[in-house]
């Protein structure tokens, strides 16, 4: 199985543990070292509290110092309905960019495949290429 389809299968393992019925999100990501790390989001009363499915596998690789080099994030409507492949969102392609602009992340295409995209890519003209950086 490739890199892609393992991060795939581990973050819809992820959803159907825990979130056997209704919504469901998770987020799967590798590390430079192979190792698969794997997240949801946290229940919140306060949707300005909110935090993307990510943030906790991202924070997770800081801890565990090493480099993310892919990162996929998943969601079904409830446990009848298809998984959809969700491209990052600003903020997380900022988080990512931390590890480099060759950082690969799913995205969000027509036929729902199991897609990646540099984050360079995803952001071409991005901040960082003005002060001389690598976005």
């Amino acid at each position: 199985m490739s890199v892609e389809m393992d991060l795939y299968r581990a973050a819809v393992d992820l959803v159907q543990e825990r979130y056997p019925y209704g919504w469901g999100g998770a987020s799967a990501v590798r590390t430079s070292s192979g190792r698969i790390l794997t997240s949801v989001a946290p229940d919140i009363k306060n949707d300005a509290l909110a935090l993307c499915v990510e943030v906790g596998a991202y924070l997770e690789a800081h801890k565990l110092d090493e480099a993310v080099t892919h990162s996929l994030c998943i969601c079904r409507d409830d446990e009848c309905s298809d998984f959809k492949i969700l491209s990052p969102c600003g903020i997380c392609q900022e988080r990512l960019l931390y590890w480099g602009g060759n950082v690969l992340a799913a995205v969000t295409n027509p036929g729902n495949e199991v897609i990646f995209k540099s984050v360079r890519e995803l952001q071409p003209f991005h901040w960082t290429g003005g002060d001389g950086g690598e976005p």
